[in-house]
């Protein structure tokens, strides 16, 4: 049998995952990383991204809004602002949100935190990538 970790994923509001697993990936601010089992200890900032989880040779995606990963050898945690599963995710909602910021980003006024549009637009693709299976 394939050698497994523990993986617990969790937001403000709640415990979104946890269980053993064979591999995860996510996406640092220096590029994705593929977890495994014996991994040297490491914690990273995590960029808006996807959390892929291997688990018996079946690979589940989610949604991740940034934070943080802490790895141990036979661990690793996920703490984030926010995480979705595809079917969780509102279409309608990501479709408006990403509308918005495009015009926030659109708009040549100072009034504009531009930054922040930004991070807005890159979570609503996000959200509508990993709802639609990419």
């Amino acid at each position: 049998m394939a050698s497994t970790f523990h993986l617990e994923i969790v937001t403000p509001d709640r415990k979104f995952y946890e269980d053993e697993v064979n591999m995860a990936t996510v996406r640092t601010v220096e590029g994705d990383i593929g977890i495994l089992r014996d991994h040297v200890p490491t914690v990273a900032p995590l960029s808006i991204g996807v959390i892929k989880i291997k688990k018996d040779g079946k690979i589940i995606k989610a949604t991740c809004a940034g934070g943080f990963v802490s790895i141990d050898e036979d661990r690793a945690t996920i703490i984030t602002d926010a995480a979705e599963w595809p079917e969780e995710i509102d279409m309608e909602r990501a479709e408006a949100a990403m509308k918005r910021a495009e015009e926030r980003l659109n708009e040549k006024t100072m009034d504009v935190d531009l930054l922040r549009a930004q991070i807005a637009l890159n979570k609503a693709l996000n959200r509508l990538r990993v709802s639609k299976g990419e």
